[in-house]
């Protein structure tokens, strides 16, 4: 071995140690702080629209849901979780739903799905274009009249004399049922429905803009308020709730399959690209939430067991050598320990 080679391989040796100073320790806190505020300065002076194009950030985004969206750890976990937060439930009397949920936002979100007039009336306008709901309907309102005409029969039947009357007249009406099913009086039961849905409407248009509905449903949410969260389990069961979750992550997981979820990700992406283009890079942390503290802080939170443990098996100073060494062997580096 040439004496250059000698003093590459010491020069290799100490450029590892001091890199492997360089991280343990509190000296790793020293250095996270000033390679943080180093890279925060130079991205003081890079433009994120410089850097990163729309058709790029349109990809990664899409990359995101995608691949992660869809990863088998988020598939996995699902479940587990809402398994999890269900027995937290289930044993927590602590808190209150009002300790959990602020008042004052839930008042304003009623608030405004009543005061949502366009809506309700379109949705009130597709509803009568279902055969099917109108039967519903139909059958909704002959349960209101006939558990009326019940009540009012059974206080009658009570009079002496009304019970046979009233025998008489239901033996009619059946006679008469049994002639419409087979006359033209059977076509008017399509129309009927029709007729029952757009009563039904507009009662219930009627109730969402008159009647005090939001102040009702404020009463509703103050009287579980004060309650423990363990008795929303009353509500579901934990398969229930599992099913639930379930049912809403394939949903999810389908519809960012589909192209036109995909038209509304670039469009999100292309708005956001418009308002913070012109950002510096580290301009943009503010925005975020972030600073430089944070940044250093959750480095420092998981940095030093990774790099203990990657020090520990020598994984760590083998990677730093592989690195270096190519410089230090390299024959202009032997040259110049050579005197040439």
């Amino acid at each position: 071995m040439t004496q250059a080679r000698q003093i590459a391989e010491r020069l290799l040796d100490a450029q590892v140690d001091f890199l492997l100073a360089e991280v343990t320790g509190d000296r790793f806190a020293e250095v996270i702080a000033r390679d943080v505020a180093a890279v925060l300065a130079v991205g003081d002076t890079i433009v994120f629209g410089d850097v990163v194009s729309l058709a790029q950030g349109e990809e990664t985004v899409a990359t995101v849901f995608d691949r992660i969206g869809g990863s088998p750890v988020i598939a996995d976990t699902v479940g587990i979780f809402s398994d999890a937060i269900y027995d937290h439930i289930a044993s927590n009397t602590e808190y209150t739903l009002g300790d959990v949920v602020d008042r004052e936002p839930v008042e304003a979100l009623l608030e405004k799905i009543f005061g949502m007039h366009q809506a309700q009336e379109r949705i009130l306008d597709r509803l009568t274009e279902s055969p099917l709901v109108a039967t519903v309907a139909a059958r909704f309102v002959d349960k209101l009249i006939g558990d009326f005409m019940q009540a009012n029969r059974e206080r009658a039947e009570k009079i002496p004399g009304v019970s046979s009357l009233m025998s008489l007249g239901q033996s009619a009406a059946n006679r008469a049922k049994k002639v419409a099913d087979s006359t033209f009086v059977g076509d008017l039961a399509g129309k009927g429905a029709l007729f029952a849905l757009k009563r039904t409407n507009n009662a219930i248009r009627d109730m969402l803009r008159d009647a005090p509905v939001h102040s009702a449903a404020m009463e509703f949410w103050d009287l579980h308020a004060d309650e423990p969260v363990a008795g929303l389990r009353e509500y579901l069961t934990q398969k229930d709730l599992n099913e639930l979750v379930q049912i809403c992550y394939e949903i999810a997981v389908t519809t960012r399959e589909k192209e036109y979820f995909g038209m509304l990700v670039r469009e999100c992406v292309e708005v956001f690209y418009t308002r913070y283009s012109k950002h510096t890079l580290s301009a943009m942390l503010p925005e975020l939430g972030l600073t430089a503290d944070d940044i250093g802080a959750e480095i420092l939170r998981y940095g030093p067991a990774v790099i203990e443990s990657a020090k520990a098996n020598g994984v760590l100073a083998g990677l730093i050598r592989e690195r270096l060494e190519p410089f230090f062997f390299s024959e202009q580096v032997l040259g110049i320990l050579g005197g040439k």
